[in-house]
């Protein structure tokens, strides 16, 4: 008995030592991309992504053997179980977004160095931000995080669109950072002086401040809206997704959700206990807005990728719901649950149009007008991905969405469940007014010919051939998750279960 109380006394001290280790190894793998980039003067640029796979691949080990190791011992560490499930999301995106990104980056013949860089200081800044318990670290990642999204919008320098793209995204996002530094700064200036979030609810006083606090949470509120996309905060997400590059809208689309999720749940749960009545009433409003918002305004778009921004909005309502459903018996386990399925089916769905907007040029939908005939393992793929997205039983997104809106309708959200289960059916129409596209119409030679002249311009053959492989890795990868993860929601729900902080 002595020996295992040392052996788990030891485990403990080690869990609690190794915490940033993840975040470590990822410095590291940047400091060696710069060094190796330096050495060999930009010439072997492979090698490079390879260096940000396995830094990544081993944060990912460490993070899953700190999490099986508080699952298997529940008195050790677990308060971070919340923190490290979002920390394994964000390296879970880098990894797949990474995968689908390098033929991209290659075949467009921009600069390769630093697009790794941005990738791998984007996910820590999301790291950081998972597991940040003070509000100097809090903004310092977030703005990381945003930061160097702006540069990835703005990549491809030459092209007007993502110009335009990242000038929207920097200045909308400093405008949302004004106002959560803003809500910070009351919060500051009224808890004499306090940063750290369990010190800020001992020292101020909500009884005799309640209108400041009001104001604060209002302010921070707005702050996190518009990383999550919420409305009426979501004006930049149609159009910074539509200039961006198609792979750098794969990577902040799910790294910035999740990394504003965890700042949110953690911000209002902890520091706004006593106001959860007012914030759950106007959360509850926004969610509803953006679920209607997104999939009407969804059906009548003809680029793929605002498409893909509107559903994101409306996506995010439906994970809002978990957040206001969080009980004490399951916390947040639908809210993780579905963010998790959600990670495979958004970044599946954009493997297979990052390959087409590579042959072709275009996101337009109506190109992929005939797919099924030149493509018919990238059309059945898409299928999958849209289909999962749209909550067809028995896909992984059909069980997300169910063990989501019965937490919410067990919670009393009535109405939010229902305005959920009828925008879901909205959301069909579109996903499968695009597969009765790829399906049935064929597409006009003409365009075909306009089609092909673009990809001579775009894409280079021999490049792509060397990496199809890493494309095909990302799509397999996010097909099976898309499809058998909801086989195994038991285990899944397990995990996420009892996550309060």
């Amino acid at each position: 008995m002595n020996d295992i109380n040392s052996f788990l006394s030891r485990l403990n001290s080690t869990i609690n030592f190794s915490t940033i280790l993840p975040e470590i190894i990822l410095i590291v793998g940047l400091i060696t991309i710069v060094i190796t980039d330096l050495v060999n003067k930009g010439k072997n640029a492979i090698f490079l992504y390879k260096i940000f796979l396995i830094s990544t691949l081993v944060s990912m080990g460490i993070l899953f053997y700190q999490l099986i190791s508080v699952i298997a011992f529940e008195d050790l560490y677990t308060n971070n179980i919340f923190n490290n499930l979002f920390r394994f999301f964000i390296l879970i995106c880098s990894f797949i977004s990474v995968l689908l990104s390098v033929d991209y980056v290659l075949c467009s013949k921009i600069s390769l160095a630093e697009f790794p860089l941005f990738k791998i200081s984007a996910g820590l800044g999301g790291m950081i931000l998972s597991c940040a318990t003070d509000l100097i670290t809090i903004y310092v990642s977030l703005e990381f995080l945003a930061l160097s999204s702006c540069f990835l919008s703005g990549y491809t320098k030459r092209d007007i669109r993502s110009n335009e793209a990242s000038m929207k995204f920097l200045l909308m996002s400093g405008a949302s950072s004004s106002s959560l530094l803003y809500g910070f700064s009351l919060l500051y200036g009224f808890s004499d002086g306090q940063v750290q979030l369990d010190n800020i609810i001992d020292k101020i006083s909500f009884s005799q401040y309640l209108p400041i606090i009001c104001i604060s949470a209002a302010f921070i509120l707005a702050g996190t809206a518009f990383k999550l996309s919420l409305f009426p905060f979501h004006q930049w997400t149609p159009d910074v997704y539509e200039g961006s590059p198609t792979p750098v809208v794969a990577f902040f689309s799910v790294t910035s959700k999740v990394a504003a999720l965890s700042l949110f749940t953690r911000l209002f749960r902890l520091i706004f206990p006593y106001l959860s009545n007012e914030w759950h009433i106007v959360v509850e409003l926004l969610a509803i807005s953006s679920m209607i918002l997104g999939n009407l305004i969804a059906v009548t778009q003809r680029s793929f990728k605002r498409m893909l921004a509107y559903s994101s909005i409306s996506q995010i309502g439906y994970v809002m719901i978990g957040i206001l459903a969080a009980d004490l018996e399951n916390g947040y386990a639908s809210m993780l649950t579905y963010t998790f399925i959600y990670i495979f089916m958004n970044l599946g769905t954009f493997a297979r149009i990052t390959p087409f907007s590579l042959r072709t040029g275009t996101d337009n939908i109506r190109d992929y007008a005939g797919l099924y005939m030149k493509d018919p393992v990238l059309t059945f793929s898409l299928v999958l991905c849209l289909l999962s997205l749209g909550g067809i039983p028995p896909l992984s997104g059909f069980f997300g969405k169910l063990y989501l809106f019965w937490h919410g309708w067990k919670a009393g959200l009535y109405i939010s469940v229902t305005v959920a289960l009828v925008t879901s059916v909205i959301s069909i129409y579109y996903y499968l007014k695009i597969i009765k596209l790829m399906l049935t119409k064929t597409t006009n030679p003409v365009d075909t010919l306009k089609t092909y002249e673009k990809q001579k311009s775009l894409v280079s053959s021999v490049i792509s051939t060397k990496l199809k492989s890493s494309v095909e890795m990302a799509m397999i990868l996010c097909a099976l998750a898309s499809t058998l993860s909801g086989l195994f929601m038991d285990p899944i729900i397990k995990i996420t279960r009892n996550t309060f902080f």
